[in-house]
């Protein structure tokens, strides 16, 4: 999605950015559980499915006495609660995070009896943003704020509780059920011929790149970024993109745009990937 929207004017331009912001989120929340220091599994990401009904869990940690599970939620600015409703400041609707919650962690508890296992599930939604406040928030709700991540973590550090095989069953067991491809995923439509070429500035995605020599600079930030490297990363962007299409020196030629010399970009491709046939059959793995 980033790739795309460096180089297409994406309709989708809120759902792009409401995706970067839960993903800069759900990173935030991992620095926390990536120092804890007590016996424990963290399983991020995890998609499942119980009954036909299909459910997602942010993050997941095994602990000795019991499962945590964790919808992790980068909003920002004024938010309040009326009625149990969730709404963004002046009063803009917003859906509440902990119907996902109870769902999720309802299908869980199912799922994991059908497999035998009763280890006791506590759920949070995490609230993750500094920058965010809610008002009105009711205190037998299970949230954690910005300014109680710290707090909960040092108390699930105090835990001196082994891990014993169970719990590595359990975990393997989740992750076994895991699905790799979420129903719910989609990616516009875009084809190669209506999306903007040039190199992308590796620091603000800018097409506003030019060739000095051995360095590709942005006239729009100023970075600098040796051209090899520049054409090596934008071939592989373009393999992600469109992992059907041969690598060519033509197709990199045509995709990079600001490197004249093809003889340059067949060099490069040289460096980096495996040759295959010979004059203008060649092509790249």
């Amino acid at each position: 999605m980033k790739l795309l929207q460096s180089r297409d004017e994406l309709q989708e331009k809120q759902y792009c950015s409401n995706l970067f912001k839960g993903y800069d989120g759900e990173v935030l929340f991992d620095s926390y559980t990536s120092k804890l220091a007590c016996e424990c599994l963290v399983i991020n990401d995890l998609l499942l499915q119980y009954n036909n009904t299909t459910f997602q869990i942010d993050t997941l940690i095994i602990t000795p006495d019991k499962l945590y599970i964790f919808e992790v939620k980068n909003y920002e600015c004024d938010y309040f609660f009326e009625s149990d409703i969730l709404y963004k400041k002046p009063k803009k609707e917003i859906y509440n995070p902990l119907i996902q919650l109870h769902r999720s962690e309802s299908l869980l508890r199912q799922l994991l009896q059908s497999y035998g296992f009763t280890i006791p599930i506590q759920a949070y939604v995490v609230f993750v943003n500094p920058a965010f406040t809610l008002y009105q928030a009711p205190l037998t709700k299970p949230i954690i704020f910005p300014t109680q991540l710290h707090s909960f973590f040092q108390n699930l550090n105090k835990s001196t509780a082994k891990l014993n095989k169970k719990h590595k069953v359990l975990a393997e067991k989740l992750v076994s059920l895991h699905m790799e491809e979420s129903p719910y995923s989609t990616l516009p439509k875009y084809k190669y011929s209506d999306l903007r070429k040039g190199i992308c500035c590796v620091n603000c995605r800018s097409l506003s790149v030019n060739i000095v020599g051995r360095k590709c600079i942005c006239q729009n930030c100023g970075n600098e970024e040796m051209v090899v490297d520049a054409v090596k990363r934008s071939t592989d962007e373009l393999k992600l993109l469109f992992p059907e299409l041969k690598i060519t020196t033509n197709i990199i030629h045509d995709w990079c745009q600001i490197v004249e010399s093809k003889r340059r970009i067949g060099r490069i491709l040289d460096k980096f990937y495996t040759k295959n046939g010979l004059h203008q059959w060649t092509y790249y793995d």
